[in-house]
């Protein structure tokens, strides 16, 4: 590791002993991710022999089956402690991990990745109720934001490792790749253990026990809050189709605009999140945000009639923009987030919000394929005028929320 590279690592990481080791843990796991997403593709279609369509069919089963599981699983960080909770949801992720080695066919394939993304969505939920229990509420967004940086780190390590196997492309190289992976989350559980263990908070009262469903200004919060989340698929999915088939732009342009991004999220989302702690700074980060990634589509847009040099020029500025709205995105979405969230059910109530994002992401490449690639240049506009009517709509949405009486109160009145 070269002097600069360790500054830069040693700097993203908090100060605080326990917030370092749950950094060093998201590293140290999101590294292992990287290689992992590098080859999983190729080894699914080729070493196991499954076809790209029975890929796809099985991540949307097993999406669909992880989908509301961070609800009851941030339910259960909250009243058992979410440290242990964490450490056994790490362990038993890096046992489902280890199992597609020993993956043949469609059916166990379909089993194994349901079991892992429902311990995944489970395992996000109980570790932002970890995130704010680490952190008064000041200081949530800004581990938020160190831990995304770090993330984007670990990523950008882990992918050229994995390009390795694809070079070596053999099934020996693919599954060292999938055990090491595996590790990873045994390595992370070892450095969460280091982080001192957080009391259980029993829920109170007579109020329901997954209160968060009968908070519908919550709810209302966190749906809006989903389509602002749809421009995470941009870069993954309807760019690479966007620059491929509707503009002049050369095909190598994909990996540099996703590389300005990770490299931009790294250098500025702790510095874009300070300022915004509070509930109502999150809204107002929210609103920025949507009118930036409405700014972002139409720049996106006009690339497709452009010749090349003009189309790379705006697609480099359109992808600056985008990201800019995404670093306010997301410093605003966990302000908001922990901040309405009752002190006693942050894992429950970050297990909803985290569910809006694992729809979106099911949805997301379908949707903004349909309307960015197939519908072209209209389509971007209507999606930026979805961000933007999703961004100015969050502050009085928020301030409702913000004002509104939590469903055990209500409940013990009644």
């Amino acid at each position: 590791m070269t002097s600069a590279l360790r500054a830069r690592l040693t700097a993203l990481l908090p100060a605080d002993p326990a917030q370092r080791s749950f950094a060093l843990a998201t590293l140290a796991n999101t590294a292992g991710n990287g290689m992992f997403y590098a080859v999983s593709a190729i080894y699914f279609t080729q070493s196991v022999g499954l076809s790209p369509a029975q890929v796809g069919i099985g991540l949307t089963i097993a999406g669909l089956c992880g989908l509301l599981a961070g609800i009851p699983a941030g339910h259960l960080g909250d009243i058992r402690g979410p440290r242990n909770v964490l450490v056994g949801l790490a362990l038993a992720e890096g046992a489902g991990v280890a199992a597609y080695a020993l993956v043949h066919g469609f059916l166990a394939f379909v089993l194994v990745a349901s079991v892992v993304t429902t311990v995944d969505r489970s395992a996000n939920a109980v570790r932002s109720g970890m995130i704010a229990a680490m952190g008064a509420p000041g200081d949530r967004v800004r581990l938020r934001a160190y831990l995304r940086a770090v993330t984007n780190v670990g990523i950008t390590i882990g992918a050229p490792i994995g390009g390795l196997a694809l070079v070596a492309d053999t099934h020996t190289a693919y599954l060292t790749v999938i055990l090491v992976n595996a590790a990873t989350f045994v390595l992370a559980a070892l450095l969460i253990l280091r982080v001192p263990p957080v009391p259980p908070r029993p829920h109170t009262g007579d109020g329901p026990r997954l209160a968060v469903l009968r908070d519908r200004p919550f709810l209302l919060v966190a749906v809006v809050h989903a389509f602002l989340a749809l421009h995470f698929a941009l870069l993954d999915v309807a760019l690479p189709l966007w620059i491929v088939h509707r503009t002049e732009a050369p095909k190598w342009l994909v990996a540099v605009l996703l590389l300005m991004n990770t490299v931009t999220v790294v250098a500025f989302q702790v510095r874009a999140s300070r300022g915004v702690e509070t509930v109502a700074q999150g809204a107002v980060a929210l609103r920025r945000a949507g009118i930036v990634l409405a700014v972002a589509c139409v720049i996106f847009a006009m690339s497709g009639g452009a010749s090349a040099p003009v189309a790379v020029t705006l697609l480099l500025v359109a992808t600056l923009v985008h990201v800019t709205g995404e670093l306010l995105q997301s410093a605003g979405g966990w302000a908001i987030s922990f901040g309405l969230a009752p002190e006693d059910r942050q894992g429950e109530y970050q297990g909803l919000f985290s569910t809006g994002f694992a729809a979106t992401s099911m949805l997301a490449p379908a949707v903004l394929t349909a309307l960015c690639v197939t519908w072209g240049w209209p389509g971007w506009i209507v999606l930026g005028v979805v961000f933007a009517a999703a961004g100015v709509g969050m502050v009085p949405l928020v301030r409702r929320a913000e004002a509104r009486e939590l469903p055990d109160r209500l409940a013990s009145r009644a």
